[in-house]
């Protein structure tokens, strides 16, 4: 998943489970990799973006699933995430600093989810635009996150924490004491803008100091904007929590979109779901059901 992936967790010290029940969670994650990855020819996610802009492609009930909770994190967010950002994303090389021709921006006209049509019963896709090119980066990672806790969950693992590059969740506690995940001060590389103490959640972030280049004095990164296959500039970094991992990728990348106004106004609509928002101003913006933590919705990460 171009990432690293980490897994931790607890078990009593006569249970001999540990080393086979780490390898599962670890091939999962590879499972996955291989199933939805861009970057592999062999991919399944390969074969529907090469198949689907001439025909109908059988996909599996995994990936039928993925395309169907995309679908329904684009129509929640208005179209601000959208799998098919990837129509132009593609063309991007952020480690040589390529930016996309002119020619190749084009495909911008490619960039609409509605693209993507699904027959459930079927279990069929195609796209409706045989320019129209997938990517599941804003929601892959939280959902092999997710799986890989299920294979915890169902082996009686009452304490763990699972992250695959900003996304993670934890089971439970860490032995009495809340989990401490820190945010990202986006500019400073060893540097923490928050310290969140959290139980039993998820939680992502999506920032665009995660893969960029800087060009005559413009940073380009590869959250892009489906409006405009350009990267978003609505925000530094986004902080999303909530009971899944797969619900705070997507939703994560939403809001960075959005940009902080709309997003906190959409994470302010659904039950259960927190975030914090780091402005290209460097504030910290909180969603109403923190602001007692904060103080105030608005305060500054810089000295």
């Amino acid at each position: 998943m171009g990432t690293r992936v980490h897994v931790e967790f607890w078990l009593d010290d006569a249970d001999s489970r540990g080393p086979a029940l780490l390898e599962r969670c670890m091939n999962e994650m590879w499972r996955i990799d291989h199933a939805f990855s861009p970057m592999r020819d062999d991919s399944e996610l390969s074969r529907l973006n090469r198949d689907a802009g001439r025909d109908w492609v059988e996909v599996s009930d995994e990936l039928m699933d993925l395309l169907q909770r995309s679908r329904a994190a684009s129509e929640r967010s208005g179209g601000a995430f959208d799998i098919t950002f990837a129509s132009v994303g593609r063309y991007y090389d952020y480690r040589q600093g390529r930016l996309p021709t002119p020619e190749e921006k084009k495909a911008v006209a490619a960039i609409n989810y509605r693209f993507v049509e699904l027959d459930g019963v079927k279990r069929q896709a195609r796209f409706a635009d045989p320019r129209v090119y997938v990517d599941l980066g804003g929601i892959a990672k939280g959902w092999a996150v997710d799986r890989v806790i299920g294979i915890l969950q169902a082996a009686r693992v009452r304490t763990a924490s699972v992250s695959a590059g900003g996304d993670s969740r934890i089971l439970g506690d860490r032995l009495g004491q809340p989990w401490t995940v820190g945010v990202r001060d986006p500019r400073k590389a060893d540097g923490v803008a928050v310290l969140l103490p959290l139980v039993d959640t998820a939680v992502s972030t999506s920032g665009d100091y995660e893969r960029f280049f800087e060009k005559d004095g413009v940073r380009y990164h590869h959250i892009l904007d489906p409006k405009t296959g350009d990267s978003a500039r609505g925000a530094m970094s986004v902080t999303i929590i909530g009971p899944d991992a797969t619900l705070t990728d997507s939703l994560s990348t939403t809001v960075f979109v959005l940009g902080a106004d709309k997003g906190l106004a959409l994470i302010d609509t659904l039950p259960g779901i927190d975030a914090i928002v780091i402005t290209p101003a460097g504030e910290l913006r909180y969603s109403r059901s923190l602001e007692p933590l904060s103080g105030h919705r608005e305060s500054s990460t810089r000295e």
